[in-house]
This record gives structure tokens, sequence and C-alpha cells, in this order.
């Protein structure tokens, strides 16, 4: 039963209880927003970030790449696998490098599944664990440094297509998240933090291709390029593969 003297000493207005627990206290604020201000709010300290790690995988024209790149201005480093082959990406600068086992390098020499010819696995394992460099005039440059370019990649992935919605709150990797999706989910869901600056932390791609994390934000890492002893330059084309 209300009387006056529970009501003084709890501070209570009425039989009610207290008030529903707020679930902003204590966050960045970007929950209250509407979607598109949350989309462009995190699209903004993204682009500002000096660097980022992306992991996960994407499905594109058929094909499923998974990823394990970090990323910052100058350039980017990481593994990126395809097909059932993994190769390791350099790039410093305007200079890219390519690195892998002489499998990768003979794969599509053995025509309609043969074997591939000697003289190929030859040449092939002289780029075994060796750093390639990419000719910037390479068909294969444009294709390869995309992976390492931090601005060229978030661009592509962080956008969502379809109308937006803000979704559910939830935590990624223990950071508290608010969602917001595209067409429902469709164009993609992205899960934004709630805690400190609204970082972008894991995209889910609409249409089932794929999913990527994203962390490590502003933490720096180390990029030079290969020694001579662990390079090769073969100057205005890679080998064919």
């Amino acid at each position: 039963m209300c009387v006056g003297v529970v009501a003084a000493v709890t501070g209570l207005t009425g039989c009610g209880g207290g008030a529903a627990e707020d679930p902003d206290a204590g966050t960045n604020g970007v929950g209250k927003l509407s979607a598109p201000k949350i989309q462009r709010k995190s699209t903004a300290v993204a682009e500002a970030a000096s660097a980022v790690r992306l992991s996960g995988t994407v499905v594109s024209k058929g094909h499923t790449y998974t990823l394990d790149m970090r990323l910052k201005g100058e350039g980017g480093t990481g593994s990126v696998t395809s097909k059932g082959q993994t190769f390791q990406l350099l790039r410093v600068g305007e200079e890219l490098f390519l690195k892998a086992d002489s499998r990768f390098w003979t794969h599509d020499s053995g025509k309609d599944g043969g074997t591939p010819q000697k003289a190929d696995e030859a040449a092939a394992a002289k780029l075994d664990g060796k750093y390639v460099k990419v000719p910037a005039g390479d068909p294969a440059y444009e294709q390869l440094s995309g992976f390492t370019d931090k601005d060229v990649l978030l661009d592509g992935m962080l956008t969502l297509h379809g109308a937006l919605a803000k979704g559910e709150r939830g935590k990624a990797g223990g950071v508290r998240t608010i969602k917001i999706t595209g067409d429902e989910g469709a164009g993609g869901t992205l899960s934004v933090s709630l805690d400190g600056k609204p970082y972008p932390l894991r995209l889910d791609r609409g249409g089932h291709a794929g999913t990527l994390k994203l962390t490590d934000w502003n933490k720096d890492f180390p990029l030079q390029e290969p020694e001579k002893t662990e390079m090769v330059d073969y100057g205005k084309q890679l080998p064919t593969s």
C-alpha cells in the first residue's frame, strides 16, 4: 500500500516503481539518432581513422574471398584466400607486392586439369615464398591493390542498400552496438559501436554476400618494402597465373 512516508524515503512519486532504465546511459549517444545519421557519423569516424583491421569473407561475382587485411593511409598488408589459394599482399605507397607458394603460380598452367609443365614448375619454384613486385601497368595491379586500400575497401564495404532503419542493440567483441539495416537487412546490416567513437564493428553484407569484422581502429602497424633478397621484380608484366 502506498503511504506518504514510503514515498518520502524512497523518492518515489507513486506506486509504479522506478523509471525504466535508459538504454543510452553511458553510451556515445548515437543510439538516439536516426539510422541515416548513425551511418553518416560511423562513416565519418571510419574515414578519419588512421588504421583498421578488416577480416572475414566477401562473396563477389560468384567467388568467395577470405580477407585478413591491416590498412592505413600509406598502404596495407595481409592475406587473401580464393579458390583454395592463399596469397599475401603488401602495398607501401604505390609499390605493390604479392607473395605466394609455388602452387599459386602453377595452378592454371596445367590446361584441362593436366599436369603443369616442368618448365612452369621450375619457374614457380623460384617464386615460392618470394615477394613478387606487381607492375603498375599490369592488369592485376588495380584489382589486387584494391584489397590494400583503406578508403576503397571501406567505401565499398560500409555502403548499405535500400531504406535505412535502426535494428536491435547487441554486442560485438564485448562492445555495445546498435545495428542499422538497409532494406530490412536485405541490403546489409551494420553494427556500430555505442562505446567510445561510433566505429563500424561488423558488416553482414546483403544477399548472404559475406560477413566482415572491423577491429584495431587507429592501431598502427609496421609497413615497409621487402628486402631485395626477398623480392622478385619482373618489370612490366607478371608471370601468367
